[in-house]
């Protein structure tokens, strides 16, 4: 039996961005690119999407990429005529329609996973060019440059997982971390001087910080041992590295972010770990953002129960840590072990999807309140607002649980992969909850 307790009187702060994604999903066919499935996004009440990837994992020309908005780095920088804006013009203005907002990565796409050559994760050749390329585009969405817009996007990312793998087999960065932290900080310094506090500017998208593993007792973390390996103790040399130049060169960080691909679990010790870590390092406070996570990127997991249950623990258990954000990888609409909100071939969504709708009803409602449950594997959150009251659990627990909750009156909706959102006749003080089922309860 598993108690779960609310009291709707005790506020215990936001609802935060837990249902963030990576890759928004659009589509083209008969020359017409068609970004109305973002419509799922906003339905869903997600605000924030994450460009990184946007071209495909394996590359691609046309979007946000800083090759492909400014193709020749040997150009003239001030000149609107040497920048290619057309395809993330189109992208953002789709997003825009849609009320999504972009994490703009100022960086390259992942690529080289073959190890044959790489063609654009080499640092650049100037690093502050680099940045006024960065500096332009950046006015060019947010302050009407060049034909631009005023969107007012506020995050800005410097690269991706430059920690990603040893020098000289790494699928994002071909240069040495004290060159990917040069890079940050010319780039970081010179973009706040352009905009001050008007945009948000951080990095470096960690790789899954595998060191803890090695040593979950030193770090204070409650992790299943594993055997250490080279490429694990680089990304603790990056990090630690990182933070030491940045605290020397009094670089500006508004956030962090880091990637995490593991179960609920290990993600709740990882972040502990970050919070703890950034206090030590005297950035207390900084928000942090876990934008990549998929615990279940797998085709065989793909539109299931278990995915979506995962996807719901996830959301509901990293609410109660000190993390800001959440973007999922990833929501795009292309095949793959990774893309897991729609049905590969129909693009109809599927029931992990419906986790993030039931989690955007919770960040709808506004105010987390106090909520706790006496069995380890079920997750749970309640919120309130203007509109009503609701309570989001889900069960990891490993086996089916008889639940008791002490809140009267709700209606019982549950997701998995045969209900999506679907409305119960359930007592919602009183149910069985199988394994792998996430219910919102509405009162």
């Amino acid at each position: 039996m598993a108690n779960i307790t609310v009291d709707f009187s005790r506020a215990l702060g936001p609802v935060k961005q837990m249902h963030a994604v990576g890759q928004p999903p659009f589509t083209g066919g008969f020359g017409v690119l068609d970004f109305s499935p973002m419509k799922y996004l906003q339905d869903a009440g997600i605000t924030y999407s994450r460009l990184h990837d946007v071209g495909g994992a394996f590359g691609g020309n046309r979007y946000v990429d800083i090759p492909n908005i400014f193709r020749d780095f040997d150009a003239d920088e001030t000149d609107p005529a040497n920048y290619d804006f057309a395809f993330t013009d189109a992208l953002l203005a789709g997003m825009a329609e849609h009320d999504v907002k972009p994490i703009f990565r100022l960086g390259v796409t992942i690529e080289n996973q073959f190890h044959i050559k790489a063609y654009r994760i080499h640092p650049p050749k100037d690093y502050a060019k680099w940045a006024r390329i960065c500096e332009y585009i950046i006015r060019h969405y947010n302050e009407g440059w060049a034909d631009g817009f005023h969107y007012g996007i506020e995050y800005w990312e410097i690269w991706n997982e430059p920690d990603n793998g040893l020098p000289g087999n790494n699928q994002m960065w071909t240069g040495t971390k004290e060159q990917y932290y040069e890079l940050y900080h010319v780039a970081a310094t010179h973009l706040k001087a352009c905009f001050g506090d008007s945009i948000k500017v951080g990095g470096y998208a960690a790789t899954t910080l595998l060191f803890l593993y090695f040593e979950p007792e030193k770090y204070g973390v409650n992790l299943k041992k594993k055997t250490p390996h080279e490429k694990g103790l680089y990304r603790k040399e990056f990090l630690y590295g990182f933070f030491d130049y940045i605290k020397a060169h009094s670089s500006p960080i508004d956030f962090f972010s880091w990637h995490f691909y593991g179960d609920v679990k290990d993600a709740t010790e990882f972040a502990k770990f970050i919070d703890r870590f950034l206090q030590e390092q005297g950035f207390a406070g900084l928000e942090t953002h876990l934008n990549e996570w998929n615990g279940h990127h797998n085709v065989d997991d793909r539109c299931t129960s278990h995915a979506s249950a995962h996807a719901a623990g996830m959301m509901l258990a990293m609410q109660n840590t000190s993390t800001d954000m959440l973007c999922y990888y990833d929501a795009s609409y292309r095949p793959g072990r990774y893309a897991g909100f729609f049905h590969p071939l129909t693009h109809k969504p599927c029931c992990t999807y419906y986790s993030f709708v039931a989690f955007g009803k919770l960040y709808a409602l506004g105010t987390q309140v106090a909520c706790a449950c006496d069995t380890d594997g079920i997750y749970s959150v309640a919120a309130k607002g203007e509109t009503g009251r609701a309570l989001m659990v889900v069960n990891l627990s490993g086996q089916d649980q008889d639940i008791t909750v002490n809140a009267e009156g709700g209606k019982v909706y549950l997701i998995d992969e045969d209900h999506f959102l679907s409305l119960t006749d359930w007592d919602s003080n009183s149910f069985t909850l199988k394994e792998n089922e996430t219910v919102y309860i509405e009162y």
